[in-house]
């Protein structure tokens, strides 16, 4: 297949913009632009524009990368015990102070979060780390029903458990255990409930296929009923979707403020079809401090969807998953949802590119580069979607690849002097 050409924005093209001199606070949040200190990070609208709010009070982009930890694959392994004595304690140090040099200020979902809380470096200069629960993937586990699937967990007839009446004592009691040692660290930036669920406008038709003594067949049959539906519609799909996510949002949210009121919970991680269902952003925004995206397929971020997405949950958004792969890295990148790009030049213009367009939005808090280190592909217990591909920003030598680390290094910093400079002007 022929390669494509796509308009691309980089920081050199924006005419009239100059670096940035805005002080920052430990955390890397801004400190000309102040809110409520509440010792924990929480989300506010400032004039027009979102911002996450730092435990200082400042306001805070997370400019995160996802599975911060060494890659647990026989290459990794070997260049951890050459450059780093084998001990994870002093790469953790390294990586720390590197990733700051970047301007990211954050660990995305599955980092290693003990390495990263016992860090030397983070009383003075912390990371703020994201925890993925696996609320609903964790009970279907445990209740049976489940199969393995490509970058998520695979669930009985494609629609999750929301319904089955075991699943609020399950979470409740799930979510009481994983959180306790959380609860007092300010540097935890907030809970994602699992990960890019099957939750689409076909869920009705799906729940209504399972076996009649499954309690999700039940609920949406008595649904149907309810509704004197002789059959499924459009208007029926979309009610029921919102009422699933509804249900479930609410389970989990209920648990986590029981049992830590101190920290944001920031959705499950949509993607794919649900990005097309406003109904799905309004039901979990009554629930979530923020939404999380994981958001693919786009090689410059779509405003007016973007808007959609704010407007229906009235909350600000995370972009918590998105990457390129170079062919220049020498990996075989045949797995992953990411752009396949030819260098490393290539992937650094995408990552101003996309980031640009998400500061522009005004409603995006944070974004999550997916990952830190690239796939070994002789890792044999890797999940299908990360088996052999470049996807890191460092290989899985632990070298970084500097054409896109340059780009990073140039626009993190920079965040809010973009923001201001985006503010300023009247039309995207």
């Amino acid at each position: 297949m022929p390669p494509k050409s796509y308009k691309t924005r980089v920081m050199e093209q924006l005419a009239g913009f100059q670096p940035s001199k805005i002080p920052l606070d430990k955390w890397g949040g801004r400190m000309d632009v102040h809110a409520t200190p509440t010792g924990f990070f929480y989300t506010k609208k400032i004039g027009d524009r979102w911002y996450a709010i730092d435990p200082e009070g400042n306001a805070y982009f997370h400019q995160a990368v996802v599975n911060i930890g060494p890659n647990p694959g026989p290459a990794a392994t070997a260049a951890m015990q050459r450059d780093f004595n084998g001990d994870k304690k002093v790469w953790m140090a390294r990586t720390h102070a590197y990733l700051q040099s970047l301007g990211i200020n954050g660990a995305g979902a599955w980092s290693n979060t003990d390495l990263i809380r016992n860090s030397p470096l983070q009383a003075a200069h912390p990371i703020a780390y994201t925890v993925i629960l696996d609320v609903m993937s964790s009970y279907g586990k445990n209740r049976g029903g489940m199969h393995a699937d490509i970058g998520h967990a695979g669930y009985l007839n494609d629609v999750i458990f929301a319904f089955d009446p075991e699943f609020e004592k399950y979470a409740d009691n799930y979510i009481k255990q994983q959180v306790s040692q959380y609860k007092n660290d300010p540097a935890v930036f907030g809970y994602f409930s699992d990960n890019e669920m099957p939750v689409r406008r076909t869920n009705l038709e799906h729940y209504l296929d399972l076996p009649h003594n499954e309690a999700g067949y039940q609920f949406a049959k008595k649904f149907m009923d309810d509704h004197h539906a002789k059959g499924i519609t459009d208007e029926l799909s979309e009610e029921f979707l919102a009422v699933e996510i509804d249900h479930y949002a609410s389970v989990v949210s209920a648990a986590l403020k029981k049992y830590d009121p101190n920290h944001m919970y920031i959705g499950c991680r949509y993607t794919g079809q649900t990005e097309q269902a406003p109904e799905a952003f309004a039901a979990l925004g009554k629930y979530a401090d923020a939404i999380s995206v994981n958001y693919y397929n786009a090689w410059t971020p779509d405003f007016e969807l973007m808007r959609s997405w704010e407007e229906a949950a009235h909350k600000p958004i995370m972009i918590t998953e998105w990457y390129t792969k170079g062919r220049d890295s020498g990996m075989p990148n045949k797995t992953g949802a990411g752009w396949l790009v030819a260098t490393q030049a290539q992937r650094g213009a995408f990552y101003q590119n996309f980031a640009l367009a998400l500061i522009e939005s005004k409603i995006v808090i944070g974004w999550h580069w997916f990952k830190y280190q690239d796939n070994d592909p002789n890792d044999p217990k890797a999940e299908a979607s990360n088996k052999d591909s470049n996807k890191g920003i460092v290989n899985i030598q632990f070298q970084p690849y500097q054409p896109l680390t340059d780009r990073i290094r140039q626009l993190n910093p920079n965040a809010y002097a973009l923001a201001d400079y985006f503010d300023h002007r009247t039309k995207p």
